[in-house]
């Protein structure tokens, strides 16, 4: 008896009753992999991504429905920072499982909101319908254990070389900082420009750190140790300013 139970919690486990996510087929793709092609209907016609922003970057945001306060809350924060992003070199795309009509429907309703505090603003990025859930699945954005048709609240920021660079996961009752998003943008491309590394808490402004050599104290002086302007704690770390 006890064996027969065993053999039915294995077989459940290898048919997804214990796992719906692998049901779903459906996968996160991993830092410093290509972002996922698609082809797709939104609000400003057809999307070949991440064709139409060869060499800038990208940033795609998921969310699980339209006319939901949150989830309208950061349209609305993306739409009064979209020539923040444009001077980034940066493009925005919004993506849900949610039809084009509904879309265009709740574009409509946001661009006359006075948010926040400020006069109403047009929202130039696209709303992408993914009806059939094909281009979720390619990004790992429809989480069984939370719907199995609505997208989770999640962030991807793409290099100009088609790479994923950072991800993001945020609960459905919480709305995402685009502040913070930004921050990390600004982080990715100033590594990326100085190949340098940004401490804790960094914002554009702020020293950077230099890439530490795999040595201990003992052995002999790194090359970054005599960095010009540099200022050294332990061997591990070494900070400066940018030019």
């Amino acid at each position: 008896m006890k064996k027969l139970a065993f053999l039915l919690i294995i077989n459940m486990t290898f048919t997804g009753y214990l796992r719906p996510q692998e049901k779903d087929n459906t996968r996160i793709p991993l830092l410093g992999e290509m972002a996922p092609e698609f082809t797709a209907q939104s609000t400003t016609g057809t999307i070949h991504f991440p064709d139409d922003y060869s060499m800038k970057w990208k940033i795609l945001f998921s969310h699980p429905a339209d006319f939901t306060p949150v989830c309208s809350s950061e349209l609305l924060q993306l739409a009064s920072m979209q020539e923040e992003f444009d001077k980034l070199n940066t493009k925005i795309v919004v993506i849900s499982t949610d039809g084009l009509s509904s879309h265009i429907a709740w574009k409509k309703s946001l661009e006359t909101i006075n948010y926040p505090g400020k006069e109403p603003v047009k929202i130039s990025f696209p709303l992408v319908s993914d009806p059939d859930y094909k281009i979720s699945k390619k990004f790992g954005m429809i989480h069984s254990y939370t719907s199995n048709t609505k997208d989770v609240r999640g962030v991807f920021i793409v290099d100009p070389n088609d790479r994923i660079c950072a991800v993001f996961f945020y609960p459905q009752n919480i709305g995402r900082n685009m502040e913070e998003i930004k921050r990390t943008l600004v982080a990715l491309q100033t590594s990326d420009k100085y190949d340098v590394l940004t401490p804790a808490n960094w914002h554009p402004g702020d020293d950077v750190m230099v890439k530490s050599s795999p040595v201990h104290e003992e052995a002999p002086t790194p090359v970054w140790k005599n960095v010009p302007g540099a200022t050294n704690f332990p061997w591990y770390m070494c900070f400066k300013k940018l030019p």
